[in-house]
């Protein structure tokens, strides 16, 4: 997760502060301004002890910070994630833990640590970065746009009922499970489906203990962690994680089921987890969080009326390197266009650039051609994982169509057939 302030430019350039590596021995003063600068509610010691091990496991020698004398004052890290994009899997530079000291805001420190990161993650033939934002109105600036929507879903009884035709197969076998139980058939089922879901990374060990923590704190006023395993005849094929809120009132029990995850190779084995949640005796609602927006649940309920939902922004896109993101990328038709790209962060990527691609791939150069669309590389951003458009910016008059339909053009090659989801903040 990631937390500053924005840089006034009209006060301490950011070339003036001192960007360096870090390493295990400093990590305990990197925590202490990270944690001050996102409110955290732990002690120092207790957030260090949380979140080393997610460090241990990627290694320090990402971390950046930025000091002021001997003085940490700013931090930037970024794990090297295997996440899917379109066209399948590749490295993405996962920016987390950024803070910046509360004395020091408003001075530079941010877009230190940010030229510095982009620059190193270039260097390290990483051509994009994706963050979750606790803040939205600072990482446009740097390059990023918010390139997906995820939703908490939330059915009340007795309008949970699946339409009649919902596929379900008598031979899948489901068991309910606790969360260390079924910790290597929850991972394994993961593992084969996070290829197929744009936005989903491979978790390690030390994601899966975040995912399946189950201590006092994690549970708050739920229960503990429970998992509903799909099966067929050659093993699991889904699960769902959810824990329940017990409540009685006057008019009986109002209970909430919550699902932190649910995970499906097969329509039939997601029908047999919807089906599971929403029969749950006392269960009077069921919240199902972090899901794409198109999940399946909107063409399985019944009464689709009946679906509150609540939209979040997601994953924040970053293309460190224009020509080996697009060329990385799929299309799903053919498109030529020259798109003049404004990058104040990474130089690099400023220029016009003429995309030729189609479903067989795609080819990146610098031109001197008229532009069809100009645009900052935060569109780019926020356009690449296909949920966005461009033509609703060009809409907006943030990104200028100088060739009438260009947008609406990239925007068909750019489409993916389903909205990507992370569902994990990092």
């Amino acid at each position: 997760m990631t937390q500053t302030s924005e840089p006034d430019q009209s006060r301490t350039p950011a070339t003036e502060w001192t960007v360096r590596g870090s390493d295990r021995d400093e990590f305990p003063e990197v925590a202490r301004v990270v944690g001050e600068a996102l409110l955290a509610p732990e002690t120092a010691e207790e957030r260090l002890e949380s979140i080393r091990p997610l460090i241990d496991a990627h290694g320090y020698d990402r971390i950046l910070v930025a000091t002021d004398g001997d003085e940490v004052v700013g931090a930037v890290n970024a794990f090297p994630f295997e996440m899917t994009m379109p066209g399948g899997p590749r490295p993405v530079a996962g920016v987390t833990g950024v803070g910046v000291w509360p004395t020091h805001r408003r001075r530079g420190v941010l877009s230190a640590l940010m030229r510095r990161q982009l620059r190193d993650l270039r260097d390290r033939g990483e051509s994009l970065a994706a963050l979750w934002a606790s803040e939205g109105g600072i990482y446009g600036r740097f390059g990023y746009g918010a390139a997906s929507m995820e939703a908490e879903l939330t059915v009340a009884q007795p309008h949970s009922a699946l339409i009649p035709d919902a596929p379900r197969d008598p031979a899948l076998t489901l068991r309910l499970l606790g969360a260390e139980e079924a910790r290597d058939q929850v991972a394994e089922v993961f593992r084969r489906q996070a290829p197929a879901q744009i936005g989903r990374f491979q978790r390690e060990e030390v994601w899966w203990d975040r995912a399946l923590k189950d201590t006092r704190d994690a549970r708050g006023d739920r229960s503990a962690l429970k998992v509903a395993l799909v099966s067929d005849a050659d093993g699991p094929v889904g699960y769902a994680l959810y824990r329940t809120r017990a409540e009685y009132g006057q008019a009986g029990w109002y209970s909430e089921l919550r699902v932190n995850e649910l995970v499906a190779a097969t329509p039939a084995a997601r029908v047999a987890l919807y089906d599971h949640v929403f029969n749950r005796d006392l269960v009077a609602r069921v919240v199902v969080e972090n899901t794409a927006v198109d999940d399946p649940l909107w063409n399985l309920l019944a009464d689709r009326q009946r679906i509150g939902a609540v939209p979040i922004t997601a994953l924040w896109m970053r293309l460190v390197d224009v020509p080996a993101a697009l060329v990385g990328r799929s299309y799903a038709a053919p498109v030529e266009t020259v798109v003049e790209v404004a990058d104040r962060y990474a130089p690099w990527n400023a220029g016009r650039w003429r995309i030729k691609a189609d479903e067989d791939g795609a080819g990146v150069e610098l031109t001197d051609d008229a532009p069809d669309l100009s645009l900052d590389v935060s569109h780019l951003g926020a356009a690449f994982l296909g949920q966005h458009t461009l033509a609703a910016r060009v809409a907006a008059g943030v990104v200028t169509e100088h060739t009438p339909g260009a947008a609406a053009r990239l925007d068909a090659a750019l489409r993916v057939p389903h909205a990507p989801v992370c569902g994990m903040i990092f």
